[in-house]
C-alpha cells in the first residue's frame, strides 16, 4: 500500500488545485454549491492522475530500472508488483469518469475521459514525438484549470484560457529546458527526447510563452467590458505588476537551468510564494470589487 501511494505521486496533486482557478476568477469560489463541486472534481483529478501514474510506472519498468534516479521508484523497485500497478491503475481509471458522470455532469465525465485518453496515449507514444510531448502535457494544467468551470458551469474567458494554457507550456517547456542543461554531455537514461530538442528550442518555447501568457494576463485585466470599476483602487490592472514579477522570477530559474517539478519551484522559492501572495490578494480584491 505505500508503494502504490507513493507512485500515486502525492506531491503533483498540488497540481490539481487549478480546478479551482475558474470559479475564483468569477467570485463563485465560496458559494455553498461551489466547493463541494470544486472539492469533488479536484479528487477524481487526483484519482485519474494517480491511474496514468500507476500504468505509466508500470510500462516503464524496465527502462526505469536503468535510471540512476527512477530505478527507486516503487515499481521499478519491485515493492510494487507489475501487473498490481496495472490493475490498480485501471482500476482508478474507470472508476474516476464513471463517478464524475453519477456525481458531477456529463461535461466533466468527458473532459476526464478525454484526460484519460490523451494521457494514456501519452505513456504508450506520445512522449516520443517532438512537440507533441509539451502539447500534452500542458493541455493536461489546461483542462484541470477547465474542469472547474464545467462543474459550475462558467462561462470560460477567451484571456482565461490564453492565459493559463500559455502559462503552463511556459512552465513545462522552462522544465523540460532544465532537464536539458542539467543532462547535457553526460551518459545513462533519461527522456529520449531531450536528445532531439536542442536547448536553444527549448528556450525559445518557454520564452514565448512567457510573453503570450503575459499578454494574455495583460488583455484580460485591461479589458473593463464596459463597467468601469467601483473598488477603492484598480485592483484588477495592478494585479498586472504581481503577475509580471511572477513570471520574471520563475524566469530566473528557467534561465538557470533548475526549473524542476514546477510544484517545487513555486513552493521552495520564499519571493515567489510572497509575490504569489501579493496577486492572489490583488487578484480576490478585484473579483470582490472592494
Amino acid at each position: 500500500m505505500r508503494g502504490l501511494l507513493r507512485t500515486a505521486r502525492p506531491k503533483q496533486w498540488v497540481k490539481n488545485v487549478l480546478v479551482v482557478a475558474a470559479p475564483a476568477a468569477s467570485g463563485e469560489l465560496f458559494t455553498a454549491q461551489a466547493l463541494p463541486r470544486v472539492t469533488l472534481v479536484f479528487v477524481l483529478f487526483t484519482t485519474c492522475a494517480a491511474g496514468v501514474y500507476l500504468v505509466n510506472d508500470a510500462r516503464d519498468a524496465e527502462a526505469d530500472r536503468a535510471h540512476p534516479v527512477k530505478r527507486h521508484r516503487p515499481v521499478a523497485a519491485g515493492q510494487v508488483p507489475v501487473p498490481v500497478a496495472y490493475a490498480v491503475g485501471g482500476a482508478l481509471a474507470v472508476l474516476a469518469p464513471v463517478a464524475a458522470a453519477r456525481l458531477s455532469n456529463p461535461a466533466v465525465a468527458a473532459l476526464l475521459t478525454a484526460y484519460l485518453a490523451m494521457q494514456l496515449a501519452y505513456c504508450i507514444g506520445l512522449k516520443q514525438v517532438l512537440v507533441v510531448d509539451l502539447v500534452v502535457v500542458t493541455a493536461g494544467f489546461l483542462m484541470r484549470a477547465v474542469a472547474g468551470g464545467l462543474a459550475l458551469g462558467i462561462p470560460l474567458s477567451r484571456w482565461f484560457l490564453i492565459t493559463t494554457g500559455f502559462g503552463a507550456l511556459f512552465m513545462v517547456s522552462a522544465k523540460r529546458y532544465s532537464e536539458a542543461v542539467q543532462m547535457a554531455g553526460k551518459a545513462g537514461a533519461t527522456r529520449a527526447l531531450l536528445t532531439e530538442y536542442t536547448t536553444g528550442y527549448l528556450r525559445f518555447v518557454w520564452q514565448l510563452a512567457a510573453g503570450v501568457a503575459v499578454l494574455g494576463y495583460c488583455l484580460w485585466a485591461l479589458e473593463e467590458g464596459g463597467v468601469p470599476h467601483t473598488s477603492v483602487l484598480p485592483w484588477r490592472q495592478l494585479s498586472v505588476i504581481a503577475f509580471v514579477l511572477a513570471v520574471l522570477r520563475y524566469a530566473v530559474f528557467a534561465d538557470r537551468g533548475t526549473a524542476g517539478e514546477p510544484e517545487d519551484v513555486v513552493l521552495h522559492d520564499r519571493a515567489l510564494a510572497v509575490i504569489g501572495l501579493g496577486w492572489a490578494a490583488m487578484y480576490a480584491l478585484a473579483v470582490a470589487n472592494w
